[in-house]
């Protein structure tokens, strides 16, 4: 069902587990929908995706570790699944099993370009017959599909499928260059139905206030729950891309976010080394340094956002979190005065430890 909070663009969220490992970014995904139907409805882990191993430039940027929130639109209606519906005349159909795939994009609704449920609605409330040419984006190429209408009632047609437009959601900020260009997340923001890469046409940042923190424990790892207001005065910046390796795009009001900015060098994978580093992250209405040892360092990983393994010692964060917990990815790592990456996952049986992602593969994600 729609949440009445989330119709007046205010949200308060919790994240779902996951198995194994859970990703550290506080998430909702933007509601299903089942087009010419009622409402519905995370994450599942990241796709495995050969790093990158040429070394970048050494370069200088200002340390994040702020919390903020994110709104983002998929590139097309993404299509989630297909539905039965009952016709006008009492029996079932499911009109569009076998004809979409789960992670199509709809582009179009006979020849006439989308770009969200709203205008997919709005094509399909002009139907005059059951014939309905879709145009979806699979697999980066376009193809035209034909789909046979449902009518449900007088002069209404129902195509039996569900969809989504749109993810939103918190997360923590890493960084930002001195041509005010931020990453954030060290993950891709993925579908939890489809199991892909959301595609996106773009989104924006805003400003965010964290309420309250849940502790993790084993199996059970914690959260951070905010609010954020989606209204101009809250935005902070727009969102341009979306990979595994994080989100990333333009910060216009830096002072708001970032205060003074100080600059720091990153540091190259091949100069980290295992034994202590400080994670920067927002606790108690601030953005703080944690003790955290790096665990494992793994140059060629084959999984972009795990080429650390890392654990929290710091006795402070630990009897408030538990460790690292939904929220924080994203959170800075550094070393030796250098930004070396960003937390990315937590390990849900303990969430001392986690994966974290090379500031080097991040700043690789800019060119």
């Amino acid at each position: 069902m729609w949440d009445k909070k989330l119709k007046n663009r205010t949200i308060k969220k919790k994240l779902s587990r996951w198995m194994t490992v859970v990703c550290s970014f506080l998430l909702a995904v933007g509601l299903g929908f089942s087009v010419g139907s009622a409402a519905a409805e995370y994450f599942p882990e990241s796709r495995e995706t050969q790093a990158q191993t040429k070394a970048v430039q050494t370069k200088k940027v200002s340390v994040g570790g702020m919390p903020a929130g994110i709104y983002m639109e998929t590139d097309g209606v993404l299509i989630l699944d297909t539905q039965q519906i009952k016709g006008i005349d009492g029996k079932m159909y499911e009109p569009a099993q076998g004809m979409v795939k789960s992670g199509d994009y709809i582009k179009a609704v006979n020849q006439k370009e989308i770009c969200g449920k709203k205008e997919l609605l709005k094509e399909l409330e002009k139907l005059s017959g059951e014939k309905v040419e879709l145009t979806v984006r699979r697999g980066g190429k376009l193809e035209k599909i034909v789909l046979q209408a449902v009518e449900t009632a007088v002069g209404e047609y129902k195509l039996g499928i569900w969809v989504r437009d749109n993810v939103q959601g918190l997360g923590t900020v890493t960084f930002l260059t001195e041509q005010n260009e931020f990453g954030a997340l060290g993950h891709g923001i993925h579908d939890t139905d489809t199991n892909g890469l959301m595609e996106i046409s773009g989104g924006k940042l805003y400003r965010t206030t964290i309420q309250n923190v849940v502790k993790g424990s084993s199996g059970n790892p914690g959260t951070m729950e905010g609010m954020i207001v989606y209204n101009r005065y809250n935005l902070l910046g727009t969102i341009e891309k979306n990979t595994d390796a994080g989100i990333y795009g333009r910060l216009d009001k830096t002072e708001e976010l970032f205060g003074k900015k100080e600059l720091v060098e990153t540091a190259a994978k091949e100069e980290i080394v295992t034994g202590p580093a400080k994670m920067r992250c927002f606790l108690e209405d601030e953005v703080r340094e944690f003790d955290i040892e790096v665990m494992k360092v793994d140059q060629e990983t084959a999984e972009i956002n795990k080429g650390m393994m890392i654990r929290v010692t710091d006795e402070e964060l630990l009897e408030k979190t538990g460790g690292i917990i939904q929220g924080m990815s994203g959170s800075p790592i550094l070393q030796n005065g250098k930004l070396i990456g960003a937390v990315t996952h937590v390990f849900v049986m303990d969430s001392t430890k986690g994966y974290g992602i090379f500031a080097e593969t991040m700043l690789e994600q800019l060119k």
